[in-house]
């Protein structure tokens, strides 16, 4: 099934960093943005995750949590928070049954090879648990910012 405006979100638990569960459940009544990316510490996955970490304060005054959803385990996601300093949460879908959910578990292909991985998409949740927007195949370039504006006018 393809996610749609207004559908009502997926829901999740899942490891964070620290191995606690996160769970969309326990983020009911807030606006939430789920920012779905391939894998941690490369290149475009560093900017994305750095760009939002640096919006935290003003996602905070938007009323709206932030979480950063790829297959890597927890330990991979401690080490990449540390290593760039990153206070956003981020959380384990080594199994990709969420990737799968939302949609972004999908073929890709690179130098003539093709595998599954994560199109790198950002859903943003509203207060009542339906998805009001969804940017796929994001451009890393200014796009924390485009999901801060729209999370304010939401």
């Amino acid at each position: 099934m393809e996610l749609k405006v207004g559908m009502p979100a997926p829901p999740f638990t899942l490891p964070g960093p620290d191995g606690r569960p996160v769970a969309l459940s326990g983020l009911s009544g807030r606006k939430v943005v789920l920012y779905f990316y391939p894998r941690d510490d490369t290149p475009g996955c560093t900017v994305e995750a750095r760009d939002f970490d640096g919006l935290l304060p003003e996602f905070a005054q938007a009323e709206t949590e932030l979480v950063g959803i790829s297959p890597d385990g927890p330990q991979s996601h401690a080490k990449f928070a540390a290593k760039h300093g990153l206070s956003l949460t981020l959380v384990s879908d080594e199994s990709q049954g969420t990737l799968k959910a939302y949609g972004v578990w999908a073929e890709k292909s690179m130098y003539g090879r093709t595998f599954m991985g994560v199109e790198r998409t950002t859903v943003l949740i509203g207060r009542d648990g339906t998805i009001a927007r969804i940017w796929p195949k994001v451009k890393v370039g200014g796009h924390a910012q485009e999901v801060l504006e729209a999370a304010r006018a939401l």
